[in-house]
């Protein structure tokens, strides 16, 4: 099969490796028929995160399952399926609790930007749609994988309420989904912080009342402005750099939350922003199980189409292109099509 391998800073290859094969009995193996871009893997492809070795490289698809092992019963060659970035047994104590993301016999991937991939704990992590979906579907249950269960996951940590003002910092497809997810869990006002006409549109199309283009001090003025001067029920940030976690700290209102998904890189964080005003800061990496099926049948009912955030479809073997748009800005989040 083709799988895509990470050689080192810009340097993206899509190379032969054997094909995957079932090697426990809880196992599947799925063809994939999208995977995608994440911004996380943008760090490694910037020469942020250390690549001491060629990696497989990609943690996002849905695909058809090939083979299953003798233990799995949920999931079935033929089924269209689709599966978190990191696999769960869904049976363990964490899983019960909801943390599926933490789970105790939980796993990566080898490489999800590939012609095929091998699924652990294939019963806990991969749920089969309805029926295949058509074309114009499979970007929005692709989403699913990640970016739109994770902006779920940072207004679920963020506690967005019936009726409440959310401002979401970010806004490449984690961000923007955020604005989707806020606008479904009822918030009244959504600002989407966001410089870039593109993303302001789809922001707006997923639900955004607002738009602050402004950063730093003068965009925390502006938000404050919107909320009567003080600041947002619910932030979510989705981001992960020490600017946007201070903006995302500074735009809640005394008492709020703030939702954090975005991949931290931050060496401390600002204490006077948090006690002093009451502001509490939890996520993490989102536990995809415990909301695909809600998500899935949103998308499937077309409630949402968290697929708009895909604006370039490649071929797998442009994957190297894929990248290189999002770094340069050129695109939001680049499918893939085996």
């Amino acid at each position: 099969m083709r799988s895509t391998v990470i050689h080192g800073a810009r340097d993206i290859r899509l190379e032969d490796r054997p094909d995957p094969a079932i090697i426990a009995s809880t196992d599947a193996v799925v063809r994939t028929v999208a995977t995608c871009v994440c911004g996380s893997d943008l760090w490694r492809y910037r020469g942020i995160a250390d690549v001491p070795r060629p990696t497989p490289i990609g943690h996002e698809y849905v695909g058809v399952v090939e083979a299953v092992g003798g233990d799995v019963t949920t999931v079935k060659p033929g089924d269209f399926v689709v599966g978190g970035f990191l696999t769960s047994d869904n049976t363990c104590a964490l899983c019960k609790a909801g943390a599926h993301a933490n789970c105790l016999n939980g796993t990566g991937y080898d490489g999800c930007q590939a012609e095929l991939i091998r699924v652990q704990n294939a019963d806990g992590t991969l749920i089969a749609t309805p029926d295949e979906p058509d074309e114009t579907m499979v970007p929005s249950v692709l989403a699913l994988s990640d970016v739109m269960a994770t902006g779920w996951h940072a207004a679920v940590s963020a506690d967005v309420q019936p009726g409440s003002t959310v401002v979401v910092v970010g806004d490449g497809a984690v961000g923007l989904s955020g604005v989707l997810a806020a606008a479904q869990l009822g918030a009244e006002r959504v600002i989407a912080m966001s410089r870039h006409a593109d993303r302001q549109r789809i922001a707006r199309d997923f639900g955004a009342s607002d738009i602050v283009a402004e950063r730093g001090d003068e965009g925390v003025e502006r938000v404050k402005e919107l909320t009567g001067g003080v600041g947002a029920d619910a932030v979510l940030e989705c981001v992960g750099t020490h600017d946007s976690v201070v903006q995302a700290l500074r735009s809640a209102r005394p008492g709020a939350m703030v939702g954090w998904v975005g991949v931290p890189h931050v060496t401390d964080l600002p204490q006077e922003h948090m006690f002093w005003k009451n502001v509490g800061l939890r996520g993490g990496p989102a536990p995809v199980r415990a909301y695909l099926p809600d998500l899935l049948d949103r998308v499937w009912k077309g409630h949402i189409e968290p697929g708009k955030v895909f604006d370039l479809a490649l071929a797998l073997d442009q994957v190297a292109e894929g990248y290189a748009a999002m770094d340069e800005r050129r695109a939001i989040k680049a499918l893939l099509r085996p």
